[in-house]
């Protein structure tokens, strides 16, 4: 058996909790005690990491991350940098060891803007929106496939976020990311509020409207419990959005998280050499994307989305994981990012 099914076997599905339209099933299960890292915000709070533009010129899909400490640091996947010359999301997640300047691939998240306000980028309190994290996630493996890079789509990642300033009628000068957050804080501090973490929780299935959207795994319940407001804030901007509307047209079945699962199980595994420590496992299947982080012998994070093409879920299935016991218009672009962008642009 894989490292990524050993590691799904040995977890199992709680109880779900309910927020209007979102509901998450907590994943619990072969706690291994703390981490031999500390997440990025941690890092950066403690001026042990810091993250900068790769040099005055800067490049759109890279930045630097450099780690001062005697300690790996954890880069989540989809996890926001906000400042420098535009804000950025990480297009993989990343275990950075101690003592090391490492470039990471990154993709814009913020069209209209190519003007320094910092030196250092700063964490912030939201990741990339869930669907745009499984369109980033898909397109990350088909450049590693092509070219051996982990670039995203640019062009498409900028007109996911253009569709939901505008469908959400957010007011953003630079086509930020970061001002729909904003402009949703109060919504989006609802759905925070409404979910905790239960004890050994190492992460979350999401549910959207009784469809399954995607999950996330780590290595460690505190990586999680860190990380978690974040995951909920991604997963629930989608929640308040226009998604389901907008972009599914499946058929009402009861969705069936065992059977997800089990889609991640039997996806396809590429594994391809992490930018930092470990190996980057691209999964691929007929109903689901995903990617893990496999380092030090074990999955640091695994994360996995439904695919557009089959959402729905068809009877019961069993699984390894046990499943429960009794989910402003657009703004004009900068022309000076011509030339810059990632392998999609």
């Amino acid at each position: 058996m894989n490292i990524i099914a050993e590691t799904l076997s040995r977890l199992r599905l709680e109880q779900p909790i309910t927020f209007r339209n979102m509901t998450m099933y907590p994943i619990v299960g072969g706690s291994i005690g703390e981490p031999d890292y500390v997440v990025l915000d941690d890092a950066i709070r403690l001026g042990s990491a810091k993250v900068t533009e790769i040099s005055e010129q800067g490049s759109v899909p890279e930045l630097s991350v450099v780690n001062d400490s005697d300690q790996l640091v954890f880069l989540l996947e989809g996890e926001e940098l906000i400042g420098a010359k535009q804000n950025r999301v990480l297009n993989v997640s990343i275990l950075a060891a101690a003592h090391v300047a490492v470039k990471i691939p990154v993709s814009c998240v913020e069209a209209g803007r190519w003007t320094a306000r910092s030196r250092e980028f700063r964490t912030a309190p939201q990741m990339h929106f869930a669907h745009g994290r499984a369109a980033k996630t898909s397109q990350v493996t088909e450049s590693l496939r092509s070219t051996g890079d982990r670039d995203s789509n640019q062009s498409r990642v900028w007109k996911d976020i253009d569709m939901m300033i505008s469908e959400m009628s957010v007011d953003s000068a630079t086509s930020a990311m970061s001002d729909i957050f904003e402009t949703r804080k109060a919504d989006l501090r609802r759905f925070a509020d409404a979910f905790r973490a239960v004890d050994g929780q190492r992460g979350a299935l999401f549910l959207i409207n009784d469809k399954i959207a995607g999950l996330d795994i780590f290595d460690f319940v505190s990586t999680f419990q860190k990380l978690m407001p974040k995951l909920i804030q991604s997963y629930a901007l989608d929640a308040i959005g226009p998604l389901e509307s907008r972009k599914l047209n499946v058929k009402a079945e009861a969705a069936n998280p065992a059977h997800f699962i089990d889609s991640i199980k039997e996806a396809v595994q590429e594994a391809f050499t992490s930018v930092g420590e470990g190996q980057d496992f691209r999964l691929s299947g007929q109903s689901v994307c995903g990617a893990a982080l496999v380092a030090r012998d074990r999955v640091v994070h695994l994360s996995a989305f439904r695919t557009r093409e089959d959402q729905h879920q068809a009877g019961p299935k069993s699984a390894s994981m046990s499943r429960p016991s009794a989910r402003s218009a657009r703004s004009r672009r900068n022309p000076k990012l011509s030339g810059q962008t990632g392998a999609g642009e």
